[in-house]
């Protein structure tokens, strides 16, 4: 004797309820994990390296590049993620840098995401024969800078140097919704960059 249609029904809602809940669980448990993975402070503040990549889109970020940079932290700066438009004498001036001391030091790149600032670096890094970056970014966005950057610049030692940008509450970040929201959408982010890496590699 089959099965009435509606306890089947009721049946396959309660199996697909419940991968619901458990993908949820696994979703909350890798967004806390990803949260404690966000650096609180520069781990590595001190090891030269050949040079400086500064991913523009952030507070803090181009003037601790510019201030690694002046104490001689690196040799060279590529800033990835200029707006077109913009040439080095005009950024420096904007911050108050004299061109002449850093125009040679100094190169820029128009990427537009955190995937093209990892391909456009890779190409800046093989032309000017760069062994060692020092990767500067916010701090809830290295994780995913680092990832991409491994990737495509597996053979480069990459030292992390995130800067904090004021208006965003790491240390209690699920009691902040600002800073909620930027740490779910960068976990989200983070996931669909590690799945493209593991298609690709994959593939390849």
């Amino acid at each position: 004797m089959s099965r009435p249609p509606y306890r089947r029904t009721g049946r396959t809602i309660s199996r697909l309820g419940g991968a619901l809940i458990l993908l949820a669980g696994i979703w909350g448990a890798g967004l806390f994990r990803f949260a404690d993975a966000i650096p609180l402070v520069v781990a590595d503040p001190d090891t030269p390296t050949d040079a400086i990549v500064v991913l523009t889109g952030g507070s803090g970020r181009l003037d601790e590049g510019l201030r690694l940079l002046e104490q001689g932290a690196a040799q060279k700066l590529f800033i990835s993620g200029v707006y077109r438009g913009i040439d080095i004498k005009n950024l420096l001036e904007s911050y108050r840098r004299n061109p002449q001391d850093l125009n040679c030091c100094v190169s820029i790149g128009y990427a537009v995401d955190t995937i093209s600032n990892a391909t456009e670096t890779r190409d800046w890094v093989r032309k000017n024969n760069v062994s060692s970056v020092r990767l500067v970014t916010s701090g809830y966005h290295m994780p995913r800078s680092v990832l991409e950057f491994e990737y495509e610049l597996p053979e480069v030692t990459l030292i992390p140097n995130p800067v904090f940008p004021a208006h965003v509450k790491q240390s209690q970040w699920w009691a902040w919704p600002g800073t909620t929201g930027l740490i779910v959408t960068e976990y989200n982010k983070f996931l669909l960059s590690w799945v493209r890496h593991k298609v690709m590699t994959i593939l390849t």
